[in-house]
């Protein structure tokens, strides 16, 4: 069994801030935890406005608080986003996610990220990027 909390994980090398400034990431479960996927508390900072396009990954979001709204680029559909929300990028989709109010956000990722990933210049995290190491799980 592993047993991990939120306070303990944001004190260690788990918690990864966007170079961009635009969030902040607990990876609370990653590919060495051997699950299959990986499970993310993200904080994304109020006025944040950001192109991702996870090529390599699937992506589950829920909301768990704030306000914002993440708009596909095929379609340019827009989609609020507010707490009791999910959204689920079931087709690598091209988007852009907006921030009115700081947004807590419970994020699922498969295949699962090593822990250290940020985006590249296409808005996606690499498939193998460097793993964090010299913790316990």
């Amino acid at each position: 069994m592993i047993v991990r909390t939120l306070e303990e994980a944001n004190q260690s090398n788990r918690r990864i801030v966007s170079p961009e400034g635009n969030w902040e990431s607990t990876r609370l479960l990653l590919k060495d935890d051997n699950m299959g996927f990986s499970f993310h508390i993200t904080t994304i900072y109020e006025g944040a406005d950001f192109q991702m396009h996870y090529q390599n990954h699937l992506e589950s979001v829920y909301c768990m608080s704030g306000e914002g709204e993440v708009e596909t680029l095929a379609d340019g559909k827009k989609y609020p986003i507010k707490a009791g929300t999910v959204y689920i990028l079931d087709k690598h989709d091209k988007h852009i996610l907006r921030a009115f109010k700081e947004m807590k956000m419970a994020c699922v990722f498969n295949p699962p990220l090593h822990g250290k990933e940020v985006h590249n210049a296409e808005g996606a995290y690499e498939l193998e990027a460097e793993a964090i190491t010299g913790e316990e799980k």
